[in-house]
């Protein structure tokens, strides 16, 4: 057996091999007391006349009983049989055997309302027959029959709140058609009818009793109004406990989804509307989930700000033109040292360089557009605009240059260059890539270049010094002018300052 969640005894559902004859005891247990509050009710409603009548009454109703228990267990048992054997053997249940586990309320409440049912036309024969009127025959019975709604109408209420375990471990297996069960609205009118509809039904009829003129004692109908409180009250209880421990675990999942807990998830425990709900909510926690996992792998890919940009604008060819600096790094020696590494540790080493890379432009607001084997080409000021992007770049320049020293391990040289260029997505339909292209990026390779030779490491054009604050230009001095591959004019170029 086990306890759900929230631990306390009206959350308690028997599970395991011994869910189903747990069940079969508490509707005994159940029936039994609806025996008794009848048979109650049999003596007061039986009229004064007649003890051995009576008498002989009550030995019936006892009789039968004592038949009718043991025979309803056995129907009962034998109707859930292939439950209890996939609950024994302790695995999933087929399809079959799925939808015969979510009818074992409706299962329990039709054997118990028959069984009732025999017993109402066997004591009202028998009240006939005994009693000098016969029509004491017609009220016995149609308390018989209206105690044994009551008790039906209970046993489904208690075995579907009992079976939750059950009906969890079968909707594991097989998720709910939203048909098995009743939903609802018909539940709550069948509280109703429990609560009020019979209990009132049964003092109308006592009182319109034509066998009894005077019509019901006071001791009868207080006994009747006192047992419908109390059935009232558990119905109540249970039909509450139907309807908002769900919505209290629904409202839980729903919270934790909405601060980023994908991972929430309720029990679904019922094949009506409240389990397609918590089917639902599930289903939609694990789409959040995988989205979120597509926009971080996404987001690995072309970087969050592109990611983020693409989510809010969609996907669409085209660009536009925009300021920004383009930094651009790249390994020395990189073919060299594969041959003497291996690919597989210069995989490592890349990998190390290239954190150190992502980390210093991440910080500075920039965008790691690409990586090209063992260099990299990274933006700022697209696709999101920068307040200073010429600062950010020479910043996040001496920051990768003095990140890659400390390591020990590579050698790198960085060009920085700003100025005008195409930003946007290129590429097919169904195959883009967010790419900037202008002559500052083409610069800015150059200028890698030439770093690499100079003991900064460092090069940046110098519309690029001159465009970044004053406390980040105390950092870099005027270099020579160079006439750069490929562009067939003077290059004015600032290097870090190493003093």
């Amino acid at each position: 057996m086990s306890s759900e969640r929230h631990g306390d005894w009206a959350s308690w559902a028997p599970s395991g091999r011994l869910a189903v004859p747990v069940i079969v005891l508490l509707v005994n247990v159940a029936n039994l007391v609806g025996v008794a509050t009848v048979t109650l009710l049999l003596i007061g409603v039986s009229g004064d006349a007649g003890g051995g009548s009576r008498a002989a009454v009550l030995w019936t109703a006892l009789g039968y009983t004592v038949i009718a228990l043991p025979v309803g267990t056995l129907i009962g048992m034998r109707r859930q049989r292939v439950t209890n054997a996939w609950l024994m053997a302790d695995r999933a249940p087929t399809t079959a055997e799925a939808t015969q586990a979510l009818r074992l309320p409706v299962d329990t409440a039709i054997v118990a309302g028959v069984i009732w049912g025999i017993a109402a036309v066997l004591i009202g024969v028998v009240s006939a027959a005994v009693f000098p009127d016969a029509r004491i025959g017609i009220r016995t019975g149609v308390a018989t029959l209206l105690g044994g709604v009551v008790t039906a109408g209970v046993t489904y209420l208690l075995v579907a709140r009992a079976a939750r375990a059950v009906t969890a471990r079968a909707l594991a297996a097989h998720p709910p058609a939203g048909r098995l069960t009743l939903g609802v609205r018909p539940r709550l009118l069948l509280t109703w009818g429990l609560t009020s509809g019979v209990p009132l039904l049964g003092l109308v009829l006592l009182f319109l009793d034509p066998s009894n003129p005077d019509g019901p004692g006071r001791a009868t109908v207080v006994f009747l109004s006192v047992v419908a409180l109390l059935v009232g009250g558990l119905a109540t209880l249970l039909t509450a406990r139907y309807v908002g421990q769900p919505l209290r675990e629904l409202r839980e999942a729903v919270q934790k989804v909405g601060e980023g807990d994908y991972d929430a998830s309720v029990t679904v425990d019922d094949a009506g509307e409240i389990g397609l709900l918590q089917e639902g909510v599930n289903s939609m926690a694990a789409g959040l989930a995988e989205r979120e996992r597509l926009r971080d792998l996404f987001g690995r890919h072309v970087g969050t700000t592109v990611a983020q940009r693409a989510l809010e604008d969609g996907v669409q060819l085209g660009g536009e033109l925009r300021t920004v600096a383009a930094l651009f790094v790249d390994v020395v020696g990189s073919t060299s040292l594969v041959r003497r590494t291996g690919p597989e540790e210069m995989v490592g080493l890349l990998n190390g360089f290239f954190e150190v890379v992502v980390e210093a432009v991440e910080d500075e607001g920039g965008l790691v557009n690409k990586f090209e084997g063992d260099a990299a080409l990274c933006v700022f000021g697209a696709p999101t605009e920068h307040p200073d992007p010429s600062g950010a770049a020479l910043r996040a320049a001496r920051r990768i240059c003095d990140g890659v020293r400390k390591a020990g391990k590579l050698d790198i040289g960085v060009g920085v260059s700003c100025g005008r260029v195409w930003a946007g997505q290129v590429g097919a339909a169904s195959r883009l890539e967010y790419t900037v292209i202008g002559d500052p990026v083409n610069e800015a390779a150059r200028l890698t270049e030439l770093a690499k030779d100079l003991s900064g490491r460092a090069v940046a054009s110098e519309p690029t010094v001159c465009a970044a604050p004053a406390e980040e230009r105390a950092h870099w001095v005027r270099d020579a002018e160079v006439e750069l591959r490929g562009r067939g004019e003077p290059t004015a170029t600032w290097v870090r300052r190493t003093d």
